[in-house]
């Protein structure tokens, strides 16, 4: 896949690219203050959500066209570029028209493919020349992430990027949206040339989450942010309790710690070593592991017994991860490996009994 620069003239190529804006534009005089607070701040990116697709009725749903203009008018008077999010076919013609610089696919939107292609069609006859950003679906599927991105190449469409906003969950956890860090960095491997945006702010959900969300996304080597910031966040239509003000935006990103990423170091060189050491012992003891998993169902199958035995699973579940998290490691992340050795280990006795 063959990607042009989703640069825009003027702005530093330096990371980490910074759009920032309101969720929503709710007014004239809102969108102007904060841009204005922006634009003096020197970012060069201005974003704010027209259409708000909101998961119920009766909710603030954007302003609508109506507020396609007041975009025009931050341009000319800020010269900033300006973007927003686009939902439909009518929303691209519409923003071209309003000649808007960036354009993005939401969440709710890169989940359903009939959108997508209906969006890449009217990219492809309005002429749009502009970055296009795609947003990772509200559920974790790389694959539909991934053939968001295809349906945009595939009618011609070149500067893409995408904008990693975090994955929905029904359990109450620290973040408003599970970063699940590592789907956007396997796309990342699968297209190393795509920038990868982050959102801290759809992350997180909360303000005060903002500015370690944005250092750990660029300790990950993202290549931008894509922030949250009104000029009143109290008073904000929507998603108040995640934007920040123009002030603590300029704070944060002044405090972040761009990590050189072009040399390594010899230490580093060694320390990557011992994990490619440890990786190997680890894939021994696991194929060890297999091995007598094996031979455990070799004896179930003499002994007329069944393969899953919930209690035993249970036990080793509590066990392994109570000892796991006096050594350091997460209970989230002991839970996964152990569902997955177990899965395996399932899948080689059955193995054994259907032999």
């Amino acid at each position: 896949m063959e990607l042009q620069s989703i640069l825009l003239p003027g702005v530093d190529a330096q990371r980490p690219l910074v759009i920032a804006g309101p969720c929503s534009a709710e007014t004239e005089e809102q969108v102007m203050k904060t841009a204005v607070a922006l634009a003096e701040k020197g970012n060069k990116i201005f974003r704010a959500g027209i259409w708000k697709p909101r998961t119920k009725p009766g909710g603030f749903e954007g302003i609508g066209v109506s507020g396609l203009p007041w975009l025009q008018e931050v341009k000319r008077e800020t010269g900033m570029y300006v973007g927003t999010e686009v939902a439909n076919k009518n929303h691209v013609f519409e923003a071209v028209k309003h000649r808007i610089d960036i354009l993005w696919l939401g969440a709710r939107t890169s989940v359903n493919p009939f959108a997508v292609q209906e969006i890449a069609e009217a990219l492809k006859v309005s002429g749009f020349d502009g970055p296009v950003l795609v947003k990772n679906p509200v559920n974790p599927d790389l694959e539909l992430w991934i053939g968001a991105i295809e349906r945009l190449y595939n009618e011609g469409i070149r500067k893409i990027g995408v904008i990693h906003r975090g994955f929905s969950t029904y359990d109450k956890k620290l973040y408003r949206n599970l970063p699940s860090w590592h789907i956007p960095i396997e796309l990342k491997r699968r297209f190393p040339n795509i920038p990868l945006i982050c959102d801290p702010s759809h992350i997180g959900g909360k303000r005060e989450l903002v500015a370690p969300l944005c250092q750990q996304a660029l300790d990950l080597n993202y290549d931008g942010l894509i922030i949250e910031s009104h000029c009143s966040p109290d008073e904000a239509w929507s998603d108040k309790e995640q934007q920040i003000t123009p002030d603590i935006l300029s704070y944060i990103l002044n405090m972040l710690v761009v990590r050189e990423t072009k040399h390594t170091t010899e230490n580093l060189v060694q320390l990557r070593q011992q994990i490619d050491e440890i990786d190997a012992d680890l894939l021994g003891i696991l194929a060890k592991r297999m091995r007598i998993s094996r031979e455990i169902g070799q004896y179930k199958k003499e002994h007329n017994m069944p393969v899953l035995q919930t209690v035993r699973y249970d036990e080793i579940l509590e066990n392994r991860i109570g000892q796991a998290e006096k050594m350091g490691i997460g209970e989230n992340f002991m839970k996964i490996m152990l569902e997955a050795i177990h899965e395996e280990s399932i899948r080689q006795q059955i193995e054994v009994l259907s032999s």
